[in-house]
């Protein structure tokens, strides 16, 4: 069955919005600090270069060589003390160790009051996810109704469309879901 113009809109723009809210909430949850230390938790600390606020990413490469150690390796050797600064001014715990040329950061042990503050703070990162895809279900169907409204759509294709919104919106939130079940695997392990 061909859809509408108007249907094909109000989806494309509502699967458009709730793919971006799940995007985002993944990339928040990256940046949780586990037990297995990850390159990504540095990544988008805002560092202050040449007046700028500049994400560490784009300053200097961040490797992984060890189980518990991360090393951030700027482009810019003159960069090396305000990176480290901004690396300080997070709440992750770490201390910074510099030699000039590069940052070590040996990462601690969560204990298990952390690991509880971490879980927490995941579950409220997905629960805004969880919001911003029903803000979006919620738009879709008043789109529709006003399509329908308007005549552009039946009572039928209406009560169809809302299905198919509360499936999409579904499906975007057992993802979310999972993404905050497997973080909470990963903060958890000892």
């Amino acid at each position: 069955m061909e859809e509408r113009i108007g249907e094909k809109e109000v989806f494309g723009e509502m699967a458009g919005k709730m793919k971006k809210s799940l995007e985002t909430t993944n990339q928040q949850l990256s940046n949780l600090r586990t037990n297995r230390p990850s390159p990504h938790i540095l990544e988008n600390i805002k560092v202050e270069y040449y007046g700028s606020l500049v994400p560490l990413k784009q300053l200097a490469s961040i490797t992984n060589p060890g189980p518990r150690l991360l090393v951030v390796q700027p482009w810019d050797i003159a960069s090396i003390e305000e990176i480290r600064k901004a690396i300080l001014k997070t709440n992750l715990g770490f201390s910074p160790e510099s030699d000039k040329k590069m940052i070590r950061i040996t990462i601690p042990q969560l204990d298990a009051q952390r690991r509880e503050e971490i879980v927490k703070l995941a579950h409220q990162i997905t629960e805004q996810g969880r919001i911003s895809v029903r803000a979006e279900r919620r738009e879709a169907n008043e789109r529709l109704e006003n399509l329908k409204k308007g005549g552009k759509i039946g009572e039928d294709e209406r009560f169809r469309d809302k299905e198919r919104v509360q499936e999409l919106t579904n499906s975007y939130i057992k993802q979310i879901d999972e993404a905050l079940k497997k973080k909470e695997e990963e903060i958890r392990e000892v």
